[in-house]
């Protein structure tokens, strides 16, 4: 997928049913499932372990035609894997990211973005371009794992990564000043044009980033710039995938780009960024406020949508569940018991596929929130259910 294109194309990740059909034998045993832990401190994780995650760490989007692993797969399984307090789980994930997205050694290079089938039968890196969604959570699992397992390696890993992403995934834009790229090549469009991804700037992350010793000014600005960005994606309350940035005008809808206008597969997540902040996090309630009209139409449509024009409000079909879970934080957040209630019955009725993955990793981050297996501070630090820390 080029590399303008290439985040959640809906028929790439759902319903192409590829599975792991037709792999050679010895890619086939990367994808041995690992074993369940003896204890079990988050059945979620454990059963998202066993269906996604190989022996040798590796997640595999079984719902892509190539059986490929993203870089934000890996990077959220090593946080599953922390809420979970399993450590034999999150070094094995972490080790699998360094050795085949990394070119070994994650201190010198960003994970690649794409691993999976070349074109040539091969199995191996398909995308290079780092994706820097991927690269926040790193950092912050990383971070976070070091301070709550007292392991200093990691802690100077996410020192390591978060500095490569300032320098090479951010850039100084006019009147907004540094601001997330979603990676190093390809976002600069030319006469002071960018192209950003409001979803790939989660809130809590980079306020954790601000707290960090020798990075903390730059990263205050880059959350500055990243509440500018998720205002600016969601003119009339609804976020766009893909949102521009111009030099003149400021924040534009991304009209032309593939998903002309629609919020999808990339915008549900700022939903659920912005559902699970702490209720001290800076700006929580203006943003809060901004996205209420998608917790509007949710009410009134019974469900979100798989895709609507942020302009027009125009929806298309209903969204997967994985949509469904996403946005519980949100009501939740928002107070609108009516409609949470309403659409956890609807999860209920209609569960998560089994085999999907992006769904499955949407309802790890917001039903462990809602069942309260992790929390966020204001200042983003993470509160699993197993430290006091």
């Amino acid at each position: 997928m080029p590399t303008l294109q290439r985040r959640h194309a809906v028929g790439a990740l759902f319903g192409c049913g590829a599975g792991l059909i037709g792999m050679p034998a010895v890619a086939a045993a990367t994808t041995a499932v690992a074993p369940a832990m003896a204890t079990d401190a988050w059945p979620a994780w454990t059963q998202f372990k066993a269906q996604f995650v190989s022996a040798d760490g590796r997640v595999v989007d079984k719902d892509s035609a190539r059986s490929h692993t993203v870089s934000e797969g890996q990077a959220y399984a090593l946080f599953y894997a922390l809420v979970a307090n399993d450590r034999a789980g999150f070094e094995r994930v972490l080790r699998w990211t360094e050795d085949n997205l990394c070119q070994g050694d994650l201190t010198a290079h960003l994970p690649a973005w794409q691993w999976g089938q070349q074109d040539s039968g091969r199995w191996g890196v398909i995308d290079a371009n780092p994706a820097s969604d991927a690269d926040l959570w790193l950092a912050y699992a990383l971070g976070e794992a070091g301070r709550l397992w007292k392991e200093r390696r990691y802690s100077a890993l996410s020192s390591l990564v978060s500095a490569r992403v300032l320098r090479e995934e951010t850039a100084d834009l006019p009147l907004l000043g540094p601001t997330l790229l979603p990676g190093p090549k390809g976002f600069a469009l030319g006469a002071g044009r960018w192209r950003l991804n409001a979803s790939y700037c989660p809130p809590q992350v980079l306020q954790w980033l601000s707290g960090q010793p020798g990075q903390g000014a730059a990263w205050k600005r880059v959350a500055d710039s990243a509440t500018q960005l998720i205002l600016g994606a969601a003119p009339k309350g609804l976020v766009g995938d893909w949102t521009l940035y111009d030099a003149q005008q400021g924040f534009l809808p991304d009209l032309d780009g593939p998903e002309k206008g629609q919020g999808s597969y990339n915008a549900i997540r700022v939903y659920l960024w912005v559902g699970t902040l702490h209720a001290d996090a800076p700006e929580r309630a203006v943003m809060l406020r901004a996205l209420q009209p998608m917790a509007r139409l949710v009410q009134s449509a019974g469900q979100p949508p798989e895709a609507v024009h942020i302009l027009s409000a125009l929806a298309t079909r209903p969204g997967p569940p994985g949509f469904v879970a996403a946005v519980l934080p949100l009501l939740q957040a928002l107070g609108n018991t009516a409609t949470l209630q309403a659409q956890r019955a609807r999860l209920q009725a209609q569960p998560l596929r089994a085999d999907a993955y992006y769904e499955q990793a949407l309802a790890l981050f917001a039903l462990g929130w809602m069942d309260g297996f992790y929390r966020f501070g204001a200042d983003g630090r993470l509160h699993p259910r197993w430290s006091a820390a």
